[in-house]
């Protein structure tokens, strides 16, 4: 798999970790929803968000539209401008 990142081109999946679901750029504020936050997790198959930093290239956070089924990569983006 390759990782189209938005600062060095394309790269191999290798240069990137998984750092999980990209609901984790929207951190709760409140005591009561970080339990959630923390400890719940979806398992969705089909299109999901997720989150990669590519460690061994620029050291960015990507926000990837990746399909977990086919693994096809849908979109990437720089995480701090895909929060909105």
């Amino acid at each position: 798999m390759r990782l189209t990142c938005p600062l060095c081109g394309p790269r191999d999946v290798r240069e990137f970790s998984y750092r999980g679901d990209a609901v984790l750029t929207d951190r709760p504020t409140t005591p009561e929803g970080f339990h959630d936050y923390v400890h719940i997790r979806e398992n969705p198959a089909g299109p999901h968000d997720e989150l990669w930093h590519h460690g061994a290239g620029c050291g960015g956070w990507l926000k990837v539209r990746r399909d977990t089924v086919t693994h096809e990569v849908l979109s990437v983006a720089l995480a701090r401008e895909a929060r909105s």
